[in-house]
């Protein structure tokens, strides 16, 4: 079993900053790539910001230049730093990791409950 656990959300005024946290444990034998999606009001899910075992990022266009994901390989913690925050940005941000389970030799995705981030204007 993995176990993701969001922290961070909240609400924030436009131009502010929020950093979310997400830690993984469990029966985790490797970490592929760590990644932060958000699913806003009336929007599909949509990837944000990924990092690979190597920290490899990449990052959706819309939040280019205002977002910064990192990683704590030793803690199997990931980081999405926002700054600049817009009314846009509004949405419940979702923790996925691309794990390999202690024992299998399979890689599969694991999500966290998601954390809300709200942007007043």
């Amino acid at each position: 079993q993995v176990l993701l656990v969001e922290s961070g959300g909240g609400l924030v005024q436009a131009g502010g900053s929020l950093r979310l946290s997400c830690a993984a444990s469990g029966n985790i034998f490797n970490i592929l790539a760590m990644n932060w999606y958000r699913q806003g009001p009336g929007k599909q899910r949509e990837l944000v910001a990924s990092i690979s075992s190597r920290g490899t990022t990449d990052y959706a266009d819309a939040v280019k230049g205002r977002f910064t994901i990192s990683s704590d390989n030793a803690k199997r913690t990931v980081y999405l730093a926002m700054d600049s925050l817009k009314p846009d940005d509004t949405a419940v941000y979702f923790c996925n990791a691309y794990v390999i389970v202690t024992g299998t030799w399979i890689a599969s995705d694991h999500w966290g409950q998601g954390t809300q981030v709200t942007v007043s204007s």
